[in-house]
């Protein structure tokens, strides 16, 4: 059984005209696909039935399906997603008063093993399919719809895994997400975030893509980074200087430094100096400031508030865009950082 969403329209259209079928069916099967999300394809209810039952044998719609979901105080939504081979993901959906964002995955599990973050303690089982990605979507936007009345306005890839290693199907996905004859959604109002891998960045330019960067960056000196971040080793802050300024030369889009901050590890002056030098190389839009989500596994610790204040109060004075965002959903493990109670199958 082949995965039907495969299916390019100019697909559809030769497989439709093969079985004897009028060409507009494949326009039928597509728009069901994309805009109406389909379940499987007897859904597909404007088509005859000989037809469905054809199509039936020969493909299927592998849908991501919601396994449970936790609600935060804050109004936040946690999803366990489950994918036809039985992995599961997380996503997650966050209210505020102007936006409703959804917190995507790309990957099962992470590869790179960031120090600070729960993802990073699971292995990299797979990539997530494009399709699997653009239901994470969907699934949020109907739930959006369900509890606040309104759609979702923004998406960031900053829920498991690392979505430049998985390269194909982000773009795949983000191009069905944006494309007018499936959702429709503005790119500038996603967000890819990245560890941090100079080559997909530079990529990302020549592919002239056009929805925004976030560097998952936390300290700004190789030293420290490598010690919390291993990829650093293989991309380190010259590397991705580069890249970064060869990826806006090429784009002009929005590029954004997520900064978390560490208890006694990279909070301090010399630390925001550093933080500065960085953000003067680079065409930074934003500098995200954002509070540190303990976990069981990793030894860090949030700073006080005085700390936090005055790092903040720092950057401000030097003419930094910088702002502090605080964590949501930390009551049912949603914040940053804390995806994880999903490792392996069921």
């Amino acid at each position: 059984m082949k995965n039907i969403r495969n299916s390019t329209l100019q697909d559809l259209e030769t497989l439709l005209i093969s079985m004897g079928e009028p060409k507009f069916r494949a326009k039928q099967v597509y728009e069901w696909i994309w805009q109406k999300h389909a379940g499987s394809i007897d859904d597909m209810t404007n088509l005859p039935k000989a037809l469905r039952e054809k199509l039936s044998a020969l493909y299927h719609i592998p849908k991501v399906k919601i396994h449970h979901s936790q609600y935060s105080s804050d109004g936040t939504i946690k999803n366990r997603l489950l994918l036809h081979d039985g992995h599961f993901v997380e996503s997650v959906l966050i209210p505020t008063d102007k936006r409703l964002t959804v917190c995507v995955s790309s990957q099962v599990g992470c590869s790179l093993a960031c120090k600070f973050c729960a993802t990073g303690f699971l292995p990299r089982k797979r990539n997530m399919d494009f399709d699997e990605i653009v239901d994470e979507v969907t699934l949020a936007n109907q739930q959006a719809l369900e509890h606040y009345g309104k759609g979702i306005t923004n998406i960031v890839f900053m829920g498991m895994g690392e979505p430049l290693l998985n390269y194909r199907n982000v773009l795949k996905a983000i191009d069905k997400i944006t494309t007018p004859d499936a959702l429709g959604m503005s790119p500038r109002r996603i967000t890819v975030s990245t560890a941090g891998i100079s080559k997909m960045i530079r990529q990302l330019g020549d592919d002239e893509v056009r929805f925004k960067l976030a560097l998952s960056l936390h300290a700004a000196n190789d030293k420290k980074r490598d010690e919390i971040m291993p990829i650093n080793e293989t991309s380190n802050l010259d590397d991705l200087v580069d890249a970064l300024n060869y990826f806006y030369q090429k784009t002009k889009n929005e590029i954004t430094f997520e900064y978390i901050l560490f208890n006694k590890f990279n909070d301090s002056l010399q630390d925001a100096d550093e933080l500065i030098k960085l953000y003067r190389r680079v065409p930074v839009d934003l500098v995200n400031i954002i509070e540190y989500n303990p976990i069981e596994k990793a030894d860090f610790s949030k700073p006080d508030e005085d700390t936090t204040d005055t790092f903040m109060a720092y950057l401000e004075s030097k003419r930094v865009n910088a702002r502090l965002r605080r964590s949501r959903g930390k009551d049912i493990d949603a914040a940053c950082g804390q995806l994880a109670n999903v490792d392996g199958k069921s």
